[in-house]
């Protein structure tokens, strides 16, 4: 059913204590839709979800009422989730209030307005609404021909439809946003597709892995350094803050920033301002922030290894990237999209996999992700004597087909604890030798003896 046709048949209550915004809205829609309620007191919101099964509710942000939560809109839109799940709300906020019309995206909202809207913007956000509630299997949001959505970043299963929707409500607006997902789900190219669809695409997107950085460049190189502040400082030098003025900077793998640096990342967060080490004077700085880790939640909240006060103000709201063996819909998809790519690089014509490959792909479980994936691809590509890729051809990664299981008692020695340790920290590096010794206290050499003597 087309979007008009909806509205037409549609109940919509609205509530909000302003009475001319009642007012307003409920004349703009009253020859639009089937039925409006209007509705000045939240505290009767209740009252009107047991009488009537309404199609669309328009719930302000901030009302003048009991209700002492610091931000009414997010407790009455959890009130309506416990008594209609189903429930479709469109948010109405002020201007200044996106941030937590955003929070409220992640509490379960169809969509948020800005106060004062168009009215033709309205009547769109409520159609667009109503036509995803009432066709769940819709392929989620348009983006343009130029998207990456689509061509880098893919997926037709249902969870990946609700991350490409996110993108498109969550791009347009300034808020801060957490990219949550373990090694090799996509965590940079989900980054570059939301600076892509934000106001600020046109400026620099600029990507700084501060889980790589030591301690001693992480100043320079996020905040810049003047000549001569320290000894190998032969020229002033712009920090990446700088860098990404105008435009978006995506720190990667935040989770592993020590305690005491993170402070210093927090203060610039903050004031929006950065002073290059060797200097007394500050620097304004307008950036979108995107942040990424691997690290869980629930782990990144134990303020032994994380502040809160930065979690806070890095994750306004938050993207969870799911892992490839809970979206197994999509691994058809992406295994074909990247034999095409390879197919075309390394100039074999259009390889194409027999049933017996796909059946070998679909039931592998990819502990390495989609890069596991990409990586596999590619080598059975480079290695295929025939035009069709075969189950032979695909051969997974010998680190990444060795998850590290828990150990059981007849396996507690010491050379058990030691050798499952190592593959857990190569496993989590994705196979970064130097990032592995580091983690584990060795030297590159003294790794690759270890991992001789258990034959890894």
């Amino acid at each position: 059913m087309s979007g008009s046709m909806l509205l037409k048949n549609a109940s919509i209550l609205i509530v909000d204590d302003d009475t001319d915004v009642l007012t307003a809205v409920r004349l703009l829609l009253k020859t639009e839709v089937k039925e409006v309620v209007t509705e000045k007191n939240p505290e009767n919101l209740r009252g009107h979800l047991q009488k009537n099964n309404f199609d669309l509710i328009l719930l302000d942000m901030n009302f003048t009422s009991s209700i002492n939560t610091g931000n009414e809109g997010i407790f009455w839109l959890n009130e309506i989730k416990k008594a209609k799940p189903d429930a479709s709300v469109i948010m109405i906020t002020a201007y200044g209030h996106i941030d937590l019309a955003v929070r409220c995206l992640k509490e379960g909202a169809a969509d948020f307005v800005v106060k004062p809207w168009h009215n033709e913007k309205l009547l769109s956000t409520i159609k667009d609404t109503l036509k995803r509630k009432s066709n769940k299997t819709a392929t989620g949001p348009s983006f343009g021909a130029d998207s990456i959505i689509g061509k880098e970043l893919l997926g037709e299963s249902e969870v990946m439809q609700e991350i490409f929707y996110k993108i498109e409500k969550i791009a347009p607006t300034d808020a801060n946003i957490l990219i949550l997902g373990e090694n090799g789900t996509g965590k940079d190219i989900i980054a570059k597709a939301v600076h892509q669809q934000s106001l600020r695409s046109a400026k620099p997107f600029v990507k700084v892995d501060v889980g790589a950085l030591t301690e001693s460049l992480f100043e320079s190189e996020l905040f810049g350094h003047r000549k001569g502040a320290f000894t190998d400082a032969r020229e002033d030098r712009m920090g990446r803050f700088e860098m990404a003025n105008g435009g978006t900077l995506f720190l990667d793998e935040i989770g592993n920033i020590p305690l005491h640096l993170q402070a210093k990342l927090l203060s610039v967060l903050q004031n929006r301002v950065v002073t290059r080490l060797g200097s007394n004077e500050p620097v304004p700085v307008d950036i979108r922030l995107i942040c990424a880790t691997n690290v869980p939640l629930t782990e990144l909240a134990n303020e032994n290894r994380f502040r809160k006060d930065l979690i806070y103000r890095i994750n306004t709201v938050e993207i969870t990237v799911p892992p490839l063996r809970k979206r197994a819909n999509d691994i058809i998809l992406l295994a074909k999209h990247f034999s095409k790519i390879y197919s075309n690089k390394y100039m074999k014509a259009g390889l194409e996999f027999d049933s017996r490959a796909l059946e070998k792909l679909q039931n592998y479980h990819y502990p390495g992700n989609v890069r596991e994936l990409q990586y596999t691809v590619e080598r059975a590509v480079i290695m295929a004597d025939e035009d069709v890729l075969q189950a032979k051809d695909l051969i997974f990664s010998p680190i990444e087909s060795q998850p590290v299981q828990e150990l059981e008692p007849a396996e507690m020695k010491l050379s058990s604890i030691e050798k499952n340790t190592i593959l857990k920290v190569i496993e989590k590096h994705n196979g970064n030798i130097t990032k592995a010794a580091k983690e584990l206290g060795l030297t590159r050499t003294a790794l690759y003896r270890r991992l001789s003597k258990y034959d890894i």
